[in-house]
């Protein structure tokens, strides 16, 4: 899938995929609403209300408030690709998030996952 079909893709269509991973792994989704305000810098309701009025998921990121400086203390794969070699911006932060919520499914302790 190329990049831009990800970007419109709506936040509302990822989200539930998101969760879905942590949650069979036993995590909660309130833990996914961390990890992601942690990336992100939205607060909870920003998130449900973009959940809401069918915002792409390229926006998700493109507008979000207060990307964390520490994302990129993020490292390893996703996929198979490096998240170092990943050249366009918008996707690595999308990327950044799908790692966050891996190391969330594999119990990671939270404040290792939040580089705290």
């Amino acid at each position: 899938m190329d990049n831009q079909k990800i970007f419109q893709m709506p936040f509302s269509a990822i989200w539930p995929l998101l969760e879905q991973k942590a949650l069979r792994k036993g995590r909660t989704a309130a833990e996914v609403i961390t990890v992601t305000q942690w990336l992100t810098g939205y607060g909870e309701e920003d998130i449900h209300r973009m959940l809401e009025d069918g915002t792409a998921y390229g926006d998700f990121f493109r507008n979000a408030p207060a990307m964390n400086p520490n994302r990129f203390l993020i490292k390893g794969s996703i996929c198979g690709v490096k998240l170092d070699s990943i050249e366009d911006p918008l996707m690595r932060d999308i990327r950044y998030l799908d790692k966050l919520i891996d190391e969330l499914a594999k119990g990671k302790d939270l404040s290792k996952i939040l580089r705290t």
